[in-house]
């Protein structure tokens, strides 16, 4: 009998990312071990074509088709995080209930575990009348100077 998605741990590394696949009946092709070895590795978020410019660039030769079909698949199954961004969408590998704050500077997305206090989620739920199961914040902001360069910035007439 194949496990669902609620009696298997969460996934916390490519070997999770692997089993979670074979739970699900999926193949483990060639392609679809390069894509999850390559987000592992960099824990970034990707877009297809940088994971097809990527795997291009360390010799795996995986078709554009074939990086679009296997992020589709991985996405819908829950075993990659895919984020849908006014320039397309990004592909990570916490697919657990979490955070990102992004930068506009660097357009760097990092990844961030919040717990808001019991009392706002209480206030959000008596003005919407909907109980708070789970919840994504997005951060935007600037990158902040290093200390040195904030120290000299201050320091000048």
């Amino acid at each position: 009998m194949k496990e669902t998605l609620e009696e298997t741990p969460r996934i916390r590394s490519l070997e999770d990312a692997l089993h979670r696949c074979q739970c699900l009946g999926m193949r483990i092709s060639r392609q679809r071990r390069y894509i999850l070895e390559l987000l592992w590795k960099t824990q970034e978020h990707l877009s297809a074509r940088e994971i097809y410019n990527r795997l291009s660039q360390i010799g795996k030769n995986v078709g554009h088709t074939s990086v679009y079909q296997n992020l589709e698949a991985l996405s819908s199954q829950g075993i990659i995080e895919c984020l849908e961004r006014c320039d397309g969408r990004l592909y990570g590998t916490i697919t657990d209930s979490h955070s990102h704050v992004n930068c506009l500077d660097t357009q760097q997305i990092i990844d961030v575990h919040v717990e808001l206090p019991s009392d706002l989620i209480q206030q959000i739920e008596a003005k919407t009348g909907i109980t708070i199961t789970d919840y994504r914040i997005d951060f935007y902001g600037h990158k902040q100077p290093e200390p040195s360069k904030l120290n000299e910035t201050l320091s000048k007439p």
